[in-house]
């Protein structure tokens, strides 16, 4: 697969959009969704520890993992705006990217 992202190639691409939506996307969906509000939990987090992380790679395999679960791994529900897909395939690129 040489058409795959690195994950900091997957986070650059992604990281403006995400911090843009995600908190838009738990308040418009999140009485609905609740799990959503997890799921920006745990960007917040994973934000935190790319952060920290500075030049190293961050230890994330436990964010994704409970991404995964809280997603249904990144399953779209029926109801919600475009925003919310685009959160959940952005989400599951960096995931890809990240256990590449």
């Amino acid at each position: 697969m040489e058409n795959q992202l690195t994950f900091n190639q997957a986070r650059e691409k992604n990281a403006k959009t995400l911090k843009l939506y995600v908190p838009i996307v738990a308040r418009v969906h999140g009485d609905a969704h609740p799990e959503f509000h997890e799921v920006h939990t745990l960007f917040d987090a994973i934000n935190a520890k790319i952060k920290e992380a500075g030049t190293k790679e961050p230890e994330l395999d436990e964010e994704f993992a409970r991404l995964r679960e809280v997603t249904n791994n990144y399953t779209v529900p029926g109801d919600v705006c475009e925003s919310y897909e685009a959160v959940y395939n952005m989400l599951a690129e960096l995931d890809e990217a990240y256990h590449a």
